[in-house]
């Protein structure tokens, strides 16, 4: 671990010039342990944080308020000082320099993957400190105390009491720890916040952090080591990947959508949405970009939490379209009303009712990646096959129901195209995997269903006037969610309607590179107000290119897209007009289209053959 270095001696502030401001989300790096995961902005200060899990209430959450949100800042006492924040190489291991004429000051934060005395810390070594937890969103209150070297906070709810702890004598007051203290050239002060163990309060071991710092580099480094990737864009696709593993829940194997909750997809909108919840569909998705790279374990684990949420006796169906990460079936959506709201953007949303929306096509979405799973490691065992064919019986009986859709609309259900050409893919992913395992058949009415949907498809959603394949059965309009057709296989790449149809697609609603998920009109999806460009359709675009043979076309505009990756290689789930990023962040679903894109155009530009499906 890299310990501070100052040219001269240097001292920590306890004010904060930029209290009370908003952060650009584009300004920040994400730390994790897969149990939760830390925002850190280029300031130095953590301004989002849910403890101890993904869907926690958060401790810290000035990204969404800065005055009442609370935040664990440090910052050194550098005149006409700049940052500069990038990752330890092949980790998820952040470091902020601060960098000005008077000296160099250096901040590493990590939190432990393997560890027995801090078991979910944030480990900061660091040169300043001002840590203001707000426990439950906020809302609760809490004591403060001095232990030894700790700092305990206990909260007025029912959170658990957490503690700071250092090598530094730290001072409590006004709620929180607010302190400055000097360092000589190559002194180092070292921070732990997280759980209040017995263990934990004991006095700062160094070696110890330092073995904790080299286990954890190590896990990131192993984990990436595996990937077989070694493309053109490779330092993207790791960072991608690294960022979808930091979303995986250790300990059941659930895969979350994002980390945070209610920032804005328009600046003062209320499309303000909780993504830390597990979506079926985003992490079939995710599970099917790692497998492009080698990573089988992940499928393996994601399938033994899956087994155990199939409910046969549910009226919405086998399986719902989001759980919480512990399987929790609940996710009720309520208004935290002390918020302001990043950039005043309200309401701030905790919860999403979409778990109690119908989503058909997280079917096909879940199934094409147990297919691949299945082709490129072991054959499904005798009880999971027979849990996939009753799924499908009851998708037999269902698939031409109208749903909520991808976009999870509120403005009522309609017979979308996606959600029936996702339909199309289960039934054709269990046919292939059945006879390529020799599992136990007959397949003839699984065909039946999945020729009566292409049929069904072809007939209905063909538009002659637009020529174009269109969002829902009745509409003139197309949806960015129909370029998955020729990646999910549905059509030929260069198939005429569907060279139309991309063509139709990128007239209206492709700005250069930056592609939005359709045109709000009818209010479709129960809200007036716009959006930004949805940044994995941006991906999904691009393959679909290379798909189609255009990949001088393609290349450029995937590299374009790399440029509005923040400065650590992150993403949002939006794009605004200005290039600001929007929605929750990091988006897996936006790293995991990347990955996909990268490898396909990668293997099509050095003229290889796509091997997957």
């Amino acid at each position: 671990m890299a310990p501070v270095k100052t040219a001269k001696q240097q001292s920590a502030e306890v004010t904060d010039p930029a209290r009370g401001r908003f952060e650009p989300v584009e300004n920040y790096g994400v730390i994790g342990n897969m149990r939760t995961v830390a925002l850190v902005s280029t300031r130095g200060s953590i301004d989002f944080f849910c403890f101890p899990k993904f869907d926690s209430p958060t401790v810290f959450g000035s990204l969404l308020d800065p005055d009442k949100g609370g935040c664990f800042s440090i910052q050194p006492a550098l005149k006409n000082s700049r940052t500069k924040q990038l990752y330890l190489p092949n980790t998820n291991i952040l470091i902020t320099r601060f960098l000005s004429p008077d000296g160099i000051a250096e901040m590493t934060d990590f939190m432990p993957i393997i560890s027995d005395t801090f078991r979910s810390h944030v480990i900061r070594k660091v040169s300043v400190i001002r840590c203001q937890p707000r426990f439950d969103y906020g809302r609760a209150k809490h004591t403060v105390k001095r232990l030894g070297n700790c700092v305990i906070f206990k909260p007025n709810a029912k959170q658990e009491e957490l503690l700071l702890n250092s090598d530094l004598k730290l001072l409590a007051n006004d709620g929180g720890v607010n302190q400055k203290f000097t360092l000589k050239e190559g002194q180092t002060a070292v921070f732990a916040f997280g759980e209040s163990t017995e263990r934990a309060r004991q006095p700062i071991d160094t070696a110890r952090i330092e073995m904790r710092f080299q286990e954890t580099a190590r896990f990131w480094r192993e984990w990436i080591g595996q990937s077989n990737y070694t493309g053109r864009w490779r330092e993207m696709v790791n960072r991608s990947a690294l960022v979808l593993k930091l979303l995986t829940d250790r300990e059941t194997g659930s895969l979350i959508a994002a980390p945070t909750f209610g920032l804005p997809e328009k600046i003062g909108g209320p499309r303000n949405w909780d993504y830390r919840y597990t979506w079926l569909r985003d992490s079939s998705f995710t599970l099917y970009a790692l497998m492009r790279l080698g990573f089988v374990e992940e499928m393996v684990q994601f399938q033994q939490w899956l087994n155990a949420r199939l409910k046969f006796d549910a009226k919405s169906g086998p399986l719902q379209t989001l759980y919480r990460t512990d399987g929790g079936i609940e996710t009720p959506e309520r208004v935290l009303k002390n918020l302001r709201g990043y950039k005043d953007s309200r309401p701030v949303r905790i919860g999403n009712a979409a778990y109690e929306q119908l989503q058909l096509d997280v079917y096909g979405e879940l199934m094409d990646a147990v297919y691949l799973a299945t082709k490129y490691g072991d054959g499904p065992g005798i009880d999971e096959w027979k849990s996939t064919t009753q799924v499908l019986r009851w998708l037999s009986k269902n698939w031409n129901q109208p749903d909520d859709g991808i976009w999870e609309v509120r403005g009522g259900r309609r017979h979308f195209l996606h959600s029936r050409m996702m339909c199309w893919v289960a039934f054709d992913r269990a046919i292939r995997m059945g006879e390529k395992r020799s599992l136990a058949g007959p397949f003839d009415w699984m065909e039946k269903t999945r020729d009566a949907i292409y049929q069904d498809i072809v007939k209905h959603f063909w538009s002659e006037k637009r020529k174009a394949f269109v969002q829902y059965k009745g509409s003139d309009r197309v949806d960015a969610a129909a370029l998955l057709m020729p990646l999910v296989r549905f059509i030929s790449p260069t198939d005429p309607k569907w060279l139309s149809t991309l063509a139709a697609i990128e007239k209206d609603l492709a700005v250069d590179t930056l592609v939005y998920r359709y045109r709000n009109v009818d209010d479709l999806d129960g809200l007036k107000t716009g959006e930004g460009t949805f940044t994995a359709c941006s991906f999904w675009l691009i393959e679909a290119l290379a798909r189609s043979r255009q990949l001088e076309k393609a290349q450029i505009l995937f590299e374009k897209m790399i440029g509005y990756a923040n400065h650590v290689g992150l993403y949002a789930e939006q794009l605004g007009e200005s290039g600001e990023h929007l929605g929750n962040f990091p988006q897996a679903l936006t790293h995991l289209a990347l990955i996909s894109a990268a490898t396909y155009l990668d293997r099509a530009l050095s003229g290889k053959r796509e091997p997957w499906q």
